[in-house]
């Protein structure tokens, strides 16, 4: 029967095509039984007796592993091993995975294919043996293991033999196996491969909540000798992330609902001056525009169905630049004979920046502060207002967009249990009522409302301005703090001889007034009906703020309608509230209508480039927090941790500070920095739909993780009320490849240290926090306190040091947040070349410090880890003498730091600057 090769996709993952010979309805297949989401089939390669071509010369041995399906029987490329050299009995320590999506069955028949490579410079090999299998014999061999004879490719001339072994990780192994002896840079070393009994980590990872997100995992396995020469196992999974499109489009819906009713509140402004409706105008055209082609991207990225990550080659596609780079999981699981199964997660992904936008003019965090000091020297055609009352305004509408329903909701309710004359429900109704619109009355107690509200009433027609101050007047040094910054800067804001000032104090007054009015009755009806009264506060402290006219109203009796009496307050209680959010509303719509009007394409397209980076940032801390929760939800102290201080993500950045790596950093600072106005809330899922929601305004956004009934009802009382969990995000950035060097011997190097500064500031403070709030004997569960101090310390001590390429300051700051807890990032220009060295590296340094990996092996381990499948390119019609490897060099999905990565010249300079740094830091 004729085997046909096929090739790899455009991403280059292996394919196999679809059944064409036969109808797959008529044939059976056997499927492997396995633990949900767990690999289908694992197994490892050993050598034997392998004859070498040539007699003067030693083998550098390979192994390339293909699937033969046994529906289209075509043969497909699949991975390979690492290469094993000087040795006619390699045992090679790179496995083979079959991952759970995998088309495999116990007929599909796998081909090894046993090559010499002759001189890895120049990528040649020749061919010295091949066997085949199927997965059911090695499924139901004795102990699981298959003794094949290699043969030439004319299946003659046998060649030596190839062991094949099934895996099992967490899994007791049946006795002792044979030890197998390899030679490991000239010395003979022992392994003996056997495994004590831990529980899996990842057996728990049969959740819909992690299938939800995650797609397409690519698989490695490896086994490594421990210091005492055991075996250890290592599975490296990578995984797409469906919240890289998600999270983008559900952030854009968000903006265009808040652009859009913005646009609207700014039509709603009323009458204006003819200054300042020109104003409007002119900003209500560009808005317009803004939302326009908000939606025109959100259309677009709907039609993106077929990947779930963006690839780096995609970067500058404008349609896409919402969407993070490479944004993957990359997950190594551990199995030895002396810990229980640990798991080790870190998000890859691409630093977040506006790659279509350029960085002719630097990045977010340059641009803002220029932007800020040319809005606060312009002359008089705004009002200015800084930053934070800017903020401000915005935090205040989003509270009454937010509270207004929320009030109305609660006081419907209050009627319903009016209605059933319920006085339990009527209390409960009541205190939610109150809570809610205390909060309302509290927001507008602010000056800026105030001010505001003048502001824009010398703004309508008629209004009368002073004469604009001259410069001597316009210091802020010399007025009270507390006064609004537009009257310290210059008194464009005069008072008029027709404003109450008053009126204001008044109309959000009668809000609380009809609020107390409602308490005080719903205590008479309880009590007058021969229930124990006491709403919330108690009546009697009611009563004294009440006026007159108002307790006159109160003439129930005892079979009157509750609802009849409660109806008109509830009414007037509406009424005085909308009257308080028309006002409040014009007023701080009329502060961001300064904002926009200074320097409209400008600050529009500030906020463009903002919401992009913002935006990548925000798709992949969703995408950590939820595997976090995922892997520890099981854990009563972590999720204490959750609620009571919150979790610190900690960002690792590997760019240089030269050329447009600045401004991708500085974009990425800025990105970083605004996740703290995000906000955490698991709540029980209803449905099948398991992604998260995304809801509020560019302010503060609410991220809503839905869960199981099952693993909801396991979390604590306070998450499941709804209790808001924050993040801290921090970024410590080292640049590590040769632009760096540029940058330290003739450049600047001061964006990089003010970053990892602030940075530390940040670490300090949820370090205090967390040891505050959290009880000693849960900080010393998983650190001695005092070692992580040293830590911090250390870490301070390094960006202090100001030293070159100083990857120390990596290390401790990826240590500090693994023991307390935290979700690690790891991010470069694209998320391939530096983030697969550092993640490659950090691999192997837990692998040592944490697992006792044989110091002989760090290097191999390494070299196993990083190695590529160039292997597979040799295609199987090829001269198998004078075939010559081609470079696979990964492009798009390919960055595979676990797997697939080629290290080539370059990349093998950055890998000795790493490694070399790291180990003379740790000797000395």
């Amino acid at each position: 029967m004729e085997i046909k090769e096929e090739g790899t996709s455009e991403e280059g993952q292996h394919f196999l095509p679809t059944a064409q010979a036969n109808d797959p309805e008529d044939i059976q297949f056997t499927s492997i039984q396995k633990i949900p989401n767990e690999p289908q089939l694992e197994f490892i390669l050993a050598c034997k007796d392998l004859v070498a071509p040539v007699c003067d010369r030693k083998l550098n041995t390979v192994v390339q592993i293909s699937v033969i399906h046994p529906v289209e029987q075509t043969l497909t490329r699949y991975s390979s091993t690492e290469i094993v050299e000087g040795t006619k009995d390699p045992l090679f320590l790179t496995g083979v995975t079959f991952p759970s999506e995998y088309p495999i069955y116990e007929e599909t028949r796998i081909k090894l294919t046993v090559y010499d490579v002759k001189d890895k410079s120049h990528n040649t090999r020749s061919f010295l043996g091949c066997a085949s299998f199927q997965v059911g014999e090695l499924l139901r061999s004795k102990e699981q293991l298959l003794s094949l004879s290699l043969r030439t490719s004319d299946g003659g001339k046998a060649v030596g033999t190839i062991e094949v072994s099934l895996v099992k990780m967490g899994e007791i192994e049946d006795g002792d196996t044979d030890h197998i002896t390899t030679d490991v840079q000239g010395q003979k070393c022992a392994l003996a491969y056997e495994c004590t009994a831990a529980e899996s980590g990842s057996g728990k990872d049969n959740s819909p909540l992690l299938n939800a997100v995650l797609r397409n995992p690519v698989c490695k396995l490896y086994r490594f000798p421990t210091a005492d020469n055991k075996w250890m196992r290592i599975r490296e999974q990578m995984s797409e992330s469906v919240l890289s499109f998600h999270i983008p489009k559900e952030l854009i819906a968000l903006n265009i609902k808040e652009d859009l009713c913005r646009n609207q509140e700014l039509k709603e402004l009323g009458d204006l001056s003819p200054h300042w409706d020109n104003l409007r105008k002119n900003v209500l055209t560009h808005c317009d525009q803004m939302v326009t082609m908000y939606q025109d991207i959100l259309t677009e990225l709907s039609k993106e169905t077929g990947s779930s990550f963006k690839s780096s080659s995609r970067k500058g596609e404008k349609t896409l630049e919402f969407v993070p780079i490479n944004l993957h999981l990359q997950r190594m699981q551990v199995h030895g004979p002396h810990l229980k199964d640990a798991l080790y997660d870190v998000i890859t992904v691409g630093a977040p920046a506006a790659h279509f936008q350029g960085f002719k003019n630097g990045g977010l965090r340059k641009l803002l502060h220029r932007f800020e000091t040319e809005r606060r020297n312009t002359g008089y055609q705004f009002i200015y207002y800084s930053p934070e009352n800017t903020a401000k305004a915005k935090e205040v509408l989003s509270h009454i967009s937010q509270l207004q329903p929320l009030i109305a909701t609660h006081a419907d309710l209050l009627l319903s249990s009016a209605s059933q004359r319920s006085p339990d429900s009527l209390r409960s109704s009541l205190k939610m009522l109150s809570e809610k619109t205390e909060l309302f009355v509290h927001a507008f107690k602010d000056q800026l409302v105030r001010s505001a509200l003048l502001a824009l009433f010398t703004a309508r027609p008629g209004g009368i301005l002073k004469k604009p101050p001259s410069p001597k007047d316009s210091t802020e040094d010399t007025c009270p703090l507390d006064e609004p910054p537009q009257l310290r800067r210059q008194d464009s804001i005069p008072h008029h001889s027709d404003y109450d000032e008053e009126e204001w104090d008044r109309v959000w007054a009668n809000v609380g007034k009809s609020l107390n009015c409602i308490i005080a009755t719903v205590d008479k009806l309880i009590e007058r009906d021969g229930h124990n009264g006491g709403g919330p506060g108690g009546s009697s402290g009611q009563d004294g703020d009440m006026e007159p006219s108002l307790e006159d109203s109160i003439t129930s009796h005892p079979k009157e309608d509750w609802y009849e009496q409660l109806q008109p307050l509830i009414l007037t209680l509406k009424e005085c509230m909308g009257e308080v959010v028309s006002r409040a509303k014009q007023s701080l719509t009329f502060v961001l209508l300064q904002e926009l009007a200074y320097s409209l394409p400008q600050c529009l397209v500030l906020t463009l480039r903002r919401d992009i980076v913002f935006s990548q940032a925000l798709a992949g801390l969703v995408c950590g927090f939820i595997i976090k929760l995922h892997t520890s939800l099981h854990d009563p102290d972590f999720l204490q941790q959750l609620h009571t201080v919150g979790l610190i993500a900690q960002y690792e950045g590997l760019l240089s500070t030269y050329s447009d790596e600045i401004g991708m950093l500085e974009d990425m600072a800025v990105g970083i920095s605004d996740l703290r106005k995000v906000a955490f809330k698991i709540t029980e899922a209803k449905s099948s739909d398991d992604l998260p929601i995304l809801t509020g305004r560019r302010e503060h956004y609410v991220v809503e993780v839905r869960l199981p009934a099952a693993m909801f009802e396991s979390l604590p009382l306070q998450i499941k009320e709804g209790q808001l969990l924050h993040v801290y995000p921090v970024l410590f950035n080292v640049g590590i490849n040769e632009q760096q060097t540029l940058a330290e011997r003739f450049g600047d190097v001061s964006l990089q240290e003010s970053i990892n500064q602030e940075n530390f500031e940040l670490v300090q403070e949820y370090y205090s926090i967390f040891t505050e709030k959290m009880p000693p004997d849960y900080i010393s569960h998983f650190q001695e306190q005092n070692d992580l101090k040293g830590l911090l310390d250390n870490l301070h001590q390094n960006i202090q040091a100001k030293k070159r390429k100083n990857v120390e300051i990596m290390w401790l700051a990826a240590t500090i947040c693994r023991k307390l807890n935290g979700i690690r990032f790891t991010c470069c220009k694209s998320a391939k070349d530096r983030t697969s060295m550092s993640v490659t590296l950090e691999q192997c340094s837990i692998l040592r410090d944490e697992h006792q990996l044989h110091k002989d092996f760090f290097i191999r381990a390494l070299d196993c880890m990083r190695s590529s499948q160039i292997q597979g390119a040799l295609s199987e019609s090829d001269d198998p003498e004078t075939g010559r490897l081609t470079d696979d060099k990964p492009t798009s999905r390919h960055f595979y730091p676990v797997a697939l990565l080629l290290v080539s010249s370059h990349l093998l300079v950055v890998w000795l600057i790493l490694s070399l740094a790291l180990l003379l830091a740790k000797y000395q």
